[in-house]
């Protein structure tokens, strides 16, 4: 926990570099995601077409444009915004073990989806994403007014209450399970860890736009998220209004989860594992963190959805089976090493 204090100064070009070569990894990234898969692409035959020479043969076209880009792009957003508000929590809870599904947020989009899968909510118009998203926005109204005292929130009640709201929500999931018929458990129990093969441009544009809202709000906070980082009292005293800081960060990295959740399923450890290996390798100061964080978090996911596509080839794993394969090791040094990085 000590290392979220610590908070060397960098420099505006030192933060400018390090997004430069984030966005540079984070394209060649997504060019070798969209080339790999059960029919190759041809990373050369790509660049050409995006420059403007030699165009794709029609199937080449139909993978690529409406299948391939629009799952990779939502990846790397979705793993944008789980990223980058894993290390907003870590800082506002001063838990470095935190992440965006602390707060049950994540049980709550899935009780939601579930409700629309199982009993046919759907026959409303109410389609899985949206009800996902409902459950989620809901379950964030929930918890901060569990965890409200006096117009404050308090961190100790906000954690207990996210605990007891999850445990909750988490048996109503098992009961919708266990009610659900046996051709929807495939598809039921595919979503609750992770799934991003439904991805549409509609969804592209709103998690854009979503993010990059987020980015800057959170970036317009780092000040206060290093200052926080130092004790309650002493950013006080140096100007940051504590309490209406916490409250909107904590509501802003609700809703962004809860919009991240209902387009991808249940995706776990990627607002744990990226936050901290961009604190060990950048430092701690949230200028260079919250950006550098989103940037990681899409290449990592990415990744992992590009491991998920092709391990078992032609089936897929969801994307929450690597994501937690490689998160779990992950948590237990963080435990070990009694959560400091």
């Amino acid at each position: 926990m000590n290392s979220l204090k610590k908070v060397p100064a960098v420099t505006g070009s030192f933060v400018l570099v390090c997004c430069i070569l984030g966005a540079a990894a984070v394209a060649v990234t997504i060019l070798v995601a969209i080339c790999i898969g059960p029919t190759p692409l041809s990373p050369g035959k790509m660049i050409s077409w995006i420059i403007g020479g030699e165009v794709p043969d029609p199937t080449e076209r139909t993978i690529l444009m409406e299948i391939r880009l629009p799952r990779v792009l939502l990846t790397g957003l979705v793993g944008a915004l789980l990223s980058v508000c894993g290390a907003v929590l870590q800082a506002l809870l001063m838990n470095p073990l935190a992440e965006p599904f602390v707060l049950g947020i994540s049980s709550g989009a899935a009780l939601g989806a579930l409700s629309s899968m199982v009993l046919g909510v759907g026959l409303w118009s109410i389609g899985t994403s949206t009800a996902a998203f409902l459950g989620a926005v809901g379950t964030v109204v929930l918890v901060l007014a569990l965890a409200g005292e006096r117009g404050r929130v308090n961190m100790t009640r906000l954690l207990l209450t996210g605990v007891i709201v999850n445990a909750f929500f988490t048996s109503m999931i098992m009961l919708l399970v266990s009610l659900s018929r046996t051709e929807q458990l495939h598809s039921v129990l595919f979503w609750l860890y992770g799934d991003l093969s439904g991805a549409r441009y509609d969804q592209i544009w709103l998690m854009g736009a979503s993010c990059m809202g987020g980015l800057v709000v959170f970036f317009a906070h780092a000040r206060a998220l290093n200052l926080m980082g130092l004790g309650e009292q002493v950013a006080e005293q140096l100007g940051v209004e504590v309490q209406r800081s916490r409250t909107l960060l904590i509501a802003m990295t609700s809703l962004l989860t809860a919009l991240a959740v209902s387009s991808s399923g249940l995706i776990g450890f990627v607002g744990l594992i990226v936050p901290h290996l961009m604190r060990m390798a950048l430092g701690a100061d949230h200028r260079v963190l919250i950006p550098t964080s989103a940037l990681g978090g899409a290449i990592f996911l990415i990744i992992a959805d590009a491991l998920a596509r092709t391990i078992v080839s032609p089936s897929e794993v969801p994307v929450g089976v690597i994501t937690a394969a490689l998160g779990a090791p992950f948590f237990i040094l963080l435990l070990r090493a009694g959560g400091n990085t």
